[in-house]
């Protein structure tokens, strides 16, 4: 568990949807990697806008972590690191940059084009290689992940986190 707000509001998701209290979440994560986005890209799922989201493989290979599977639960955070929703995970999907489309891409909701896709995602792609000691290229696979909303928390709730 990432934090003990994220471990709380999993506890209280669980009970509220009568899941088995062993159940495990897959992370406590918030989009982006800094607040103006990490919230502004929560606030388009919790609208309903942003039903995706996107990263590179190589990342999960360096970082020696799996990638999300079909049916695995998520807590989105804000930047904070406040519990706000729980997302499942219904589609996992790897291509390379270069294969990626308009159709699967606006799945993200943050963007109009497939270009502006392409450049926001490049800059965040280079930079993230640039972290972790790899050059990102167009063929780079990219995991491309649907989910679902399956709650979100109101501020009542969240208070008691």
């Amino acid at each position: 568990m990432d934090n003990h707000k994220s471990e709380n509001a999993w506890e209280y998701f669980l009970k509220l949807k009568k899941m088995d209290i062993k159940t495990p979440f897959f992370e406590s994560f918030y989009f982006s990697d800094n607040e103006k986005w990490a919230n502004l890209l929560l606030e388009l799922v919790l609208k309903g806008t942003k039903k995706a989201t996107s990263s590179c493989l190589k990342t999960y290979e360096i970082e020696n972590s799996r990638i999300p599977q079909l049916g695995d639960y998520s807590l989105v955070t804000d930047w904070q690191l406040i519990p706000r929703c729980v997302i499942k995970t219904s589609k996992v999907t790897i291509l390379p940059y270069k294969n990626m489309t308009y159709k699967i891409c606006k799945r993200e909701g943050e963007d109009r084009t497939l270009k502006t896709w392409r450049d926001n995602h490049w800059e965040a792609f280079t930079k993230e290689g640039h972290e972790l000691g790899f050059t990102f290229t167009e063929a780079n696979e990219i995991v491309f992940e649907d989910f679902t909303v399956e709650y979100i928390f109101n501020n009542e709730e969240i208070s008691k986190f």
